[in-house]
């Protein structure tokens, strides 16, 4: 089916998928492997990274490989490649899927036992995961210790959106916006998290849909404008 050789025998699921990867060149199969693989990294009932660079991997499989998929489909600005564009769009699944972890510390805890953070962060900035667990099933007070791992990491998913704001002239006109938008409306979330002091265990961090809206005209103007970095 990859190679697109032949149709016989396939649904239409799978006639649209080889269609697809006849009709836009440059589609790869690896970053669909590497999806299924992040996804086996979440069977375990058992859920736990060492480093960040377990946790990087991992967001890597289950986020940055939608970009990669994706970004042959919305196509790339004159004179930029694919090849030009794939650190901003691994950055921008990077960034996309910390953001989530943050956000659903404690639903993740509370809900399947799970802590996504890494281990050697927790260690460095003095949180107990049994702290966390507690925390999420029967609440309490968010702790200072708690404060700088979160300050930590959403400066660590901060840098990660700035890498992917670069790749934003680099796609196709049509889809500037759409991918801008998404990573601001996520972006948004971080500051969220602040402004609930960091009680990621029983406050969920969103944007109403009014402040989503309020977004859009700013998003908008900086597309048109092509004023995202591209340095």
């Amino acid at each position: 089916m990859w190679v697109g050789k032949s149709y016989n025998g396939l649904n239409q699921y799978d006639v649209a998928f080889a269609d697809m990867i006849r009709r836009f060149p440059g589609s790869d199969i690896e970053p669909y492997k590497d999806m299924v693989r992040g996804m086996m990294m979440d069977v375990s009932d058992q859920v736990k990274y060492d480093s960040w660079d377990q946790l990087y991997l991992y967001c890597y499989r289950v986020a940055s490989t939608v970009g990669l998929m994706t970004l042959p489909v919305m196509g790339t600005a004159e004179g930029v490649t694919q090849e030009d564009a794939r650190e901003s769009a691994i950055a921008l699944g990077i960034a996309l899927q910390l953001t989530n972890i943050l956000r659903d510390v404690g639903e993740d805890a509370r809900d399947r036992g799970r802590i996504y953070l890494p281990e050697e962060d927790m260690k460095r900035f003095g949180v107990d995961p049994q702290t966390v667990l507690d925390r999420s099933l029967r609440g309490g007070e968010v702790d200072e210790a708690y404060r700088n791992l979160m300050k930590f990491e959403i400066q660590r998913a901060r840098e990660y959106y700035r890498m992917a704001e670069k790749g934003i002239p680099m796609l196709a006109k049509s889809a500037q916006l759409p991918v801008a938008v998404a990573m601001e409306l996520y972006r948004e979330i971080l500051d969220k998290i602040e402004l609930n002091d960091y009680d990621n265990f029983n406050r969920r961090a969103y944007l109403t849909g009014f402040e989503k809206l309020c977004k859009l005209p700013g998003v908008w103007l900086r597309v048109i404008t092509g004023s995202w970095d591209m340095a």
